[in-house]
């Protein structure tokens, strides 16, 4: 159980990536009002999680629908989770995420009366809840074999959403300390270790499926 609860701990933390998120966060609600930035901060995470419980409880379902076999799935779930660790070592993640935070920022530059709701996009969809999270969240559910196991499932989720819901509410300290040089090196290191927990995902995919063949 403490190995599963780890995993997944780790797993999804690289998947939603904090370190990441914290600066874009800042940037979307730069010079805001604290009661604008508090209530984006819970919004954005409680978004995030129903979408994330939403694939969770659903997610098998959504599978067999499809006929998509487990093994199948956690192959393709391996190559999604490769990729975007290949985007986080070479920084393009961060720089999509840059260019989405400065088209909004660009549009309330035109609108400076008005404070944009960010809390759904691009917070909880897709700097949250993106394809990574919510392949992580399928694949260790689909992978879970009793209810115990889908708790310990969801609670690391929730620590990584909570931590995340932190993070923004202290802000502006949190980027004070970190820095934008410490937050890109955070960035990679997590970005290598999603890289070997991809490859072991696409390893068990195969491997099932060659056995079950």
């Amino acid at each position: 159980m403490l190995e599963l609860f780890t995993s997944a701990l780790v797993t999804f933390f690289v998947a939603i990536d904090p370190p990441g998120v914290a600066p874009i966060f800042a940037a979307l609600t730069d010079g805001a009002p604290k009661s604008h930035r508090r209530s984006m901060a819970i919004r954005s995470v409680v978004i995030a999680s129903g979408v994330l419980l939403g694939f969770a409880l659903g997610g098998a379902w959504l599978l067999n629908a499809m006929h998509i076999s487990l093994d199948a799935f956690r192959a393709a779930g391996g190559v999604l989770l490769f990729l975007m660790a290949l985007e986080m070592i070479f920084e393009k993640r961060t720089e999509r995420r840059e260019e989405r935070a400065e088209e909004i920022i660009g549009e309330h530059d035109t609108h400076p009366e008005k404070w944009d709701d960010i809390s759904v996009f691009p917070m909880a969809i897709p700097m949250l809840a993106g394809p990574g999270a919510i392949a992580t969240m399928m694949l260790f559910m689909s992978d879970a074999t009793s209810l115990t196991e889908q708790g310990i499932v969801l609670a690391a989720v929730a620590i990584i959403l909570v931590f995340c819901l932190v993070v923004f509410l202290m802000i502006g300290p949190v980027m004070k300390l970190i820095g934008e040089s410490m937050a890109a090196m955070i960035t990679r290191i997590l970005g290598v270790i999603l890289a070997a927990l991809a490859a072991q995902f696409i390893f068990d995919g195969i491997k099932g499926a060659l056995m079950g063949g």
